[in-house]
C-alpha cells in the first residue's frame, strides 16, 4: 500500500511541475515510479527511475543515491553525475569496473569531511553518448570542412553514427527536467553553492560545458580525464583549441564557482598531456587560483573507472567540503 501511495504522490507532483510556466516542463507528466537497484552497495541506498521521461532527449535511467541516515528533516547538497551505470557496482557494469561512488562519498560523510550529499546518477545510451556529451558551442567554432569530415567518418572513428549534437538538449534535460524533480522529491538545497556536476572523459567535457552554460545552476564541476581531443587522437587537431577558446569566453566567476580538472599518463589519457598547460593558462586568465580550481596530474593512471575511483575523493572533497 505504501508503494502505491508513493506512486500517487509522485504523479500529482509531476502534474504540478508541468503547470509551472517558469520551468516549462511537459515531458514528466506521466507517472514516475522507483524500482530497486540491481546491484550491491557498500553504503547508502538507491532509488531507480528506469525510464525518466523527457521532451529533450531519449528517456533513460536516473538513479538517486541516498547516504546512510538520509532524513527529510535535513538538507543535502546534490552532485549530478554522467555515465550513471558505471558508478556503484562493478558486477553490473560492462567492463567489471566502477567509480565506487557509494564507498567514497559514504566514507567522506562518515568522517565529516564534506557536506551531507546525495548523488543523481544519469545513465548514458552508448550509441548516442558522444553526441549527448560533446559540447555544441565549441563544436560550432570548428572549421566547416573539419565538421563535415567528422560527420562522414564518425563510424570509423569511434564506432557510432555522429549525425548531430544533442548536448544542449542533454543539459536542458538535466536542468529543466531532472533537477526540478529532484528538488521537489528530495530534501535538497536548490542553490548553485550546493549543486555540482561530475564526469570523466566525454563526461568531463559535458561537465565543463554545464558549469559554463548554467552558472546559476551549478556552482562546481569535476572534470576527470577531460577528453580535450574530442574524438580519436590525431596530429595537429583543431579540436582542443576550440574548447580553450570557449572556456576563455565562458568560464563563470571564480568568486562563486569551483572547477576541477585532472589527467593520467597512460592509455588514452596520455594524449591529454600536451594540453594541460593550456588549461592552466585559461584558469589563470579567468582569475582562478588553487582555492577554486585544480588541474592535477596522476602518474601511471589510465583511462578507466579503476583509475578514476582511486582519485575521485579528491574532487568530491574539493567541491563539497564543509
Amino acid at each position: 500500500m505504501r508503494f502505491f501511495k508513493e506512486i500517487l504522490v509522485l504523479s500529482i507532483l509531476l502534474v504540478l511541475f508541468s503547470c509551472k510556466e517558469k520551468q516549462q516542463i511537459t515531458a514528466v507528466n506521466t507517472p514516475v515510479k522507483f524500482s530497486e537497484f540491481k546491484g550491491k552497495l557498500a553504503s547508502g541506498t538507491i532509488k531507480v527511475i528506469d525510464s525518466f521521461p523527457s521532451k529533450f532527449v531519449r528517456p533513460r535511467t536516473v538513479a538517486v543515491w541516498l547516504p546512510n541516515g538520509y532524513s527529510v528533516n535535513e538538507k543535502y547538497a546534490v552532485m549530478y553525475m554522467h555515465d550513471g551505470q558505471m558508478l556503484f557496482d562493478a558486477a553490473t557494469t560492462w567492463n567489471k569496473q566502477e567509480w565506487k561512488v557509494d564507498e567514497i562519498i559514504g566514507n567522506l560523510l562518515d568522517s565529516a569531511k564534506i557536506k551531507k550529499t546525495i548523488v543523481v546518477a544519469i545513465w548514458n545510451h552508448q550509441d548516442i553518448r558522444h553526441s549527448d556529451y560533446y559540447p555544441q558551442k565549441p563544436f560550432n567554432l570548428l572549421p566547416q570542412k573539419f565538421k563535415d569530415s567528422i560527420f562522414s567518418e564518425s563510424q570509423k572513428q569511434f564506432g557510432t553514427a555522429f549525425k548531430g549534437l544533442q548536448s544542449d538538449n542533454y543539459l536542458k534535460f538535466i536542468v529543466e527536467e531532472v533537477k526540478p524533480f529532484i528538488d521537489s522529491n528530495f530534501s535538497v538545497y536548490k542553490n548553485p553553492e550546493n549543486t555540482t556536476i561530475a564526469g570523466s572523459s566525454m563526461g568531463g567535457l559535458i561537465s565543463m560545458y554545464a558549469i559554463c552554460e548554467y552558472p546559476k545552476v551549478f556552482g562546481g564541476a569535476a572534470c576527470l580525464s577531460t577528453h580535450w581531443i574530442g574524438f580519436m587522437p590525431q596530429e595537429n587537431s583543431v579540436v582542443p583549441e576550440s574548447f580553450f577558446k570557449y572556456l576563455e569566453s565562458n568560464l563563470p566567476s571564480p568568486k562563486t564557482h569551483k572547477i576541477y580538472f585532472d589527467y593520467g599518463t597512460e592509455t588514452l589519457d596520455k594524449f591529454y598531456l600536451p594540453y594541460q598547460n593550456r588549461v592552466n593558462e585559461v584558469l589563470t586568465l579567468k582569475g582562478f587560483d588553487n582555492s577554486n580550481s585544480k588541474n592535477l596530474k596522476f602518474e601511471g593512471h589510465d583511462h578507466s573507472e579503476n583509475s578514476w575511483s582511486q582519485r575521485f575523493q579528491i574532487p568530491v572533497e574539493f567541491l563539497l567540503k564543509k
